[in-house]
């Protein structure tokens, strides 16, 4: 029986607008397994990007628990959270979050960095990721020497080098081209065979409705959904 990853309980976040109180989940449940490969849809606005960042704990619900890997999250120090993203956590941004005076390859080596990891290790498997986005070439550029898709390649290479077992995407195929997005859906289906969980925003039809399932998100709702199902 595959074990609980993620566990949402009776999840509500709302916050103040010049035009009132917006809510954007109200009461949500949910448990994810591990190797399921979700997809959150939705029109835009509605929230997909926010839930992403209440699961790597960027951010905190109004209400309700989020429980990852049995940790209930709500109970954690900032610092501690800090640790439990590092540890478990793979976050691929919308708008890449590069360190513009890094190179390519700096900035993958850099959780590996961060987790005190040996040079030659760190060296060993940036170079192997980078070779696996097709990027080897550019290692050595820095982010305003690179195109948007190689700049997003480069993003995802970096969450993906600390091999945690949660990997949240929001939105990872978005400055790609059809055949590139293709083969980086490819690399999730593999990912997914070792067990990672894999939750992404997506307005692409197609990559979602190869999910295990999708979670469509309008006016307050998350409701789940077959991934074949418009």
């Amino acid at each position: 029986m595959s074990k609980i990853n993620i566990e949402i309980s009776n999840l509500k976040k709302s916050f103040e607008h010049m035009s009132g109180s917006i809510t954007l989940f109200k009461n949500f449940n949910l448990k994810i397994k591990e190797g399921e490969l979700v997809a959150l849809v939705g029109p835009s606005g509605s929230g997909k990007s926010s839930l992403l960042y209440l699961l790597a704990l960027l951010d905190k619900p109004t209400n309700g628990k989020i429980i990852l890997n049995n940790i209930d999250t709500n109970k954690l120090t900032n610092i501690k959270k800090d640790e439990i993203r590092r540890k478990n956590i793979s976050i691929i941004f919308q708008d890449n979050n590069l360190l513009t005076d890094f190179t390519a390859i700096e900035n993958v080596k850099m959780p590996l960095i961060i987790k005190s990891e040996s040079k030659e290790i760190i060296k060993k498997k940036a170079e192997k990721i980078l070779k696996e986005m097709k990027i080897l070439d550019r290692s050595n550029h820095f982010p305003n020497q690179l195109s948007g898709g190689e700049q997003q390649r480069v993003a995802i290479a970096r969450a993906l080098i600390s091999e945690t077992n949660i990997i949240l995407a929001d939105e990872p195929t978005g400055n790609l081209d059809y055949k590139t997005s293709k083969e980086i859906f490819s690399l999730f289906l593999k990912l997914k065979k070792l067990k990672k969980t894999i939750i992404f925003a997506t307005h692409n039809r197609e990559l979602a409705n190869r999910a295990d399932y999708k979670l469509f998100i309008s006016d307050g709702n998350i409701k789940r959904v077959d991934a074949r199902q418009k």
